[in-house]
């Protein structure tokens, strides 16, 4: 699907409603951030990003990290983004520096009729069925190698060897690829 369709898939969405969320799951290196960006740059819209919400150190425990999709704060996501949005509400929330291992300030948001939640992780069942499209991006092999070397080859190993695995893990036991509206 191309923007413009996509375009017109959410102006769709807005006859039938006044606010709504939408997640972009994928691979990492698979668009999520840069169509996030793009659909921001066209529609009055929040930006939410999963990477935010990375587990803190001291939530890393064994039994939390072999859980599929365990090395998110999902309840903190849902607590501080899900669920104001969901309330259609302005609220506050604090993401975490992987600089610094910690919680930054919060971050003042005021709704918007558009708000996209992107990242890996964005469609997991936790969040329930609050979205009003699911987008998922996906990419070859290949090219997503090629796109890590580029821009990550300090982590790219830690990219193959835990990260991606862990994705995949993911988008198996959850179907996020099957499920989402639109495959890009």
């Amino acid at each position: 699907m191309k923007l413009i369709t996509l375009t017109e898939k959410i102006n769709s969405l807005f006859t039938e409603k006044e606010h709504i969320i939408i997640a972009i799951d994928g691979p990492c290196a698979s668009g999520k951030t840069t169509l996030a960006k793009k659909l921001s740059e066209t529609f009055d819209s929040n930006v939410f990003h999963t990477d935010d919400y990375f587990l803190r150190p001291e939530q890393r425990t064994p039994e939390r990290l072999s859980e599929t999709g365990g090395n998110l704060d999902r309840e903190r996501f849902f607590d501080e983004v899900i669920s104001p949005l969901t309330e259609k509400r302005d609220f506050l929330y604090r993401p975490f520096s992987c600089k610094t291992q910690s919680i930054g300030e919060a971050v003042s948001v005021r709704i918007k009729p558009l708000s996209i939640v992107e990242g890996s992780y964005s469609h997991h069942p936790f969040f329930g069925d609050v979205y009003d499209l699911r987008i998922f991006t996906d990419i070859s092999e290949e090219e997503q190698k090629e796109r890590i070397l580029f821009r990550n080859p300090d982590k790219a190993d830690r990219f193959f060897s835990e990260w991606i695995p862990k994705e995949n893990a993911y988008f198996k036991l959850f179907g996020v690829k099957e499920k989402s509206d639109i495959v890009l």
